[in-house]
């Protein structure tokens, strides 16, 4: 006799999903991270994609993982912090994304690199991926914090 394959929690409620806080190296903001944070966001888009995954919300796991790669990034490379904290939360059919990297003052905005440019484009990935899930992000109002919104009504 087979025992029955286990089921996939299904999250109906509003809650938290993840809430990850690790330290990062100190260094200029703009200056090349150590190997170290780099693997950070690699080990944070895993999190969030099993996370989500694990609670049947597939339908919004790549989304949310690309969106996470790039706030966490950006936290890492330009904020000149010591820690960073993420946080997934469900609100109200709602995947509320947010990186907080504890320094005040500093307000990412979107950046339009030419063709040639390497880097300056994760805001516009982010930008995107809110409006085609019927979101939106932004930055809270000292700037430690970057958020983004997916609904996930748009995602079903």
């Amino acid at each position: 006799m087979t025992a029955p394959a286990p089921q996939r929690p299904t999250v109906l409620r509003d809650g938290c999903l993840v809430r990850e806080d690790f330290p990062i190296t100190e260094h200029a903001p703009g200056e090349v991270p150590p190997r170290e944070d780099e693997l950070r966001v690699r080990a944070m888009r895993r999190v969030t994609r099993e996370r989500l995954r694990s609670y049947g919300l597939d339908c919004v796991a790549e989304e949310a993982t690309l969106v996470v790669s790039e706030l966490v990034t950006n936290a890492i490379l330009h904020s000149g912090g010591r820690r960073v904290r993420l946080t997934l939360d469900l609100e109200d059919d709602l995947l509320r994304i947010r990186v907080h990297d504890g320094v005040s003052g500093r307000r990412p905005t979107v950046q339009h690199p030419g063709d040639q440019d390497e880097h300056g484009r994760g805001l516009a990935l982010v930008t995107a991926i809110a409006h085609s899930k019927r979101g939106a992000w932004g930055v809270d109002d000292d700037g430690a914090t970057t958020w983004c919104d997916l609904s996930l009504a748009a995602s079903r």
